[in-house]
């Protein structure tokens, strides 16, 4: 068998940005003043309609992800190819079983009041669902709370956990959009990789 071949690191983080084509950081400061929220911290470019993405409008996902695309990390997670190990990984569970463990992943680690490492749970790698969530911004709370205006420090209601769910399962129709319902036999490759690290908050 051919050995795995690991994917480039990741060479931008939450905060990076490229302006100048159009790809910024919303990721809010203490201290910033009311009228600095809600803009690119780096050029203050004001692109998002926080009010309309904040009705949390499952019929709106196009204009959500358009939206979450004019920040620079959710951009690249759009647009980067889903790593060869986390194909195999969503061939082998299916469509169904993959939006599953969606559930169970958002559950486990952003539904509760306070998630285990919370900003530090969802790796970069190796999983179609990593990707889902960091270009969802459904990661960690702190995303979580500015792109989607759910507050930190309590569990998240069934509207919000469905709301969320629903972005995740949109986006994998999106990037895996020929994967079957159910399982497909696929061989493993040596030399995989160990669960990569997460993005630092």
């Amino acid at each position: 068998m051919d050995n795995f071949q690991k994917p480039p690191p990741l060479e931008i983080k939450c905060t990076s940005t490229d302006c100048d084509n159009d790809l910024h950081c919303f990721k809010q400061l203490k201290k910033m003043t009311p009228e600095q929220r809600g803009k690119c911290r780096a050029c203050s470019a004001d692109l998002v309609d926080w009010k309309r993405l904040h009705r949390r409008d499952r019929g709106d996902a196009a204009h959500t992800f358009g939206a979450l695309q004019r920040e620079m990390i959710r951009h690249h997670f759009f647009h980067r190819p889903v790593d060869e190990h986390a194909v195999r990984h969503a061939q082998r569970k299916g469509r169904v079983a993959l939006k599953e463990s969606v559930r169970d992943r958002l559950n486990k680690y952003l539904a509760v009041a306070e998630p285990p490492r919370d900003g530090r749970q969802t790796p970069l790698q190796g999983n179609a669902i990593y990707y889902a969530q960091h270009a969802t911004a459904t990661c960690c709370r702190t995303c979580l709370e500015y792109w989607h205006d759910i507050p930190k420090g309590r569990r998240l209601t069934t509207e919000e956990f469905d709301y969320c769910a629903t972005l995740v399962d949109l986006f994998l129709d999106l990037k895996l959009p020929n994967l079957a319902d159910q399982p497909t036999k696929v061989s493993r490759r040596q030399g995989l990789p160990p669960e990569p690290e997460a993005l630092s908050p």
